[in-house]
């Protein structure tokens, strides 16, 4: 992580907040995918490590002994996410550009956006993200892969995970 890089505050914001620790003492891997379990985590811890209040578990690929397990647990009993199926989370699987700022969108209560001009042709109206998508770019969360695109299937990074986090928290 370098000072001119677009994603040096918001990685230092996520370090300094315990959001994030990196990879490793020396590294934070910002071109790295970001995986489901990661991306709750950084959300749960984004909003203070909130304890769950339930201890039922829908999901058999997510363990009591896993690191994001509460963050989970949270995330589904606040109606952020409901796994990729009924029993599955998904846990390694590369979280979309299009699912974290669902969960995101989610954890802040589905604000409606105020737009109704989406500017990325790749978000249809009726997409389940599209209010999401469409509140993050009239807040300053995301400005899309370019003018027109937003690239709701492309692989979401660690750089641009902490970055929607830290243009919504920070």
């Amino acid at each position: 992580v370098n000072e001119d890089d677009y994603f040096y505050d918001a990685v230092l914001w996520a370090y300094e907040n315990g959001i994030t620790s990196g990879k490793d003492d020396t590294h934070f891997a910002p071109s790295s995918s970001c995986t489901r379990a990661e991306s709750a985590t950084f959300l749960w811890r984004a909003y203070g490590q909130p304890e769950p209040e339930t201890t039922e578990n829908p999901f058999v690929d997510v363990n009591s002994s896993n690191y994001y397990y509460k963050a989970v647990l949270w995330a589904y009993e606040n109606g952020i996410t409901s796994g990729k199926d009924q029993t599955h989370f998904a846990p390694n699987d590369t979280v979309a550009r299009k699912e974290f700022l669902t969960f995101l969108w989610r954890s802040a209560k589905k604000p409606e956006p105020e737009t109704t001009d989406n500017p990325f042709v790749d978000v249809p109206d009726d997409a389940y993200y599209a209010k999401a998508v469409l509140w993050a770019y009239e807040n300053g969360i995301t400005t899309g892969k370019d003018e027109s695109h937003f690239n709701p299937d492309g692989q979401c990074v660690r750089a641009q995970v902490v970055s929607f986090l830290y243009r919504y928290f920070g």
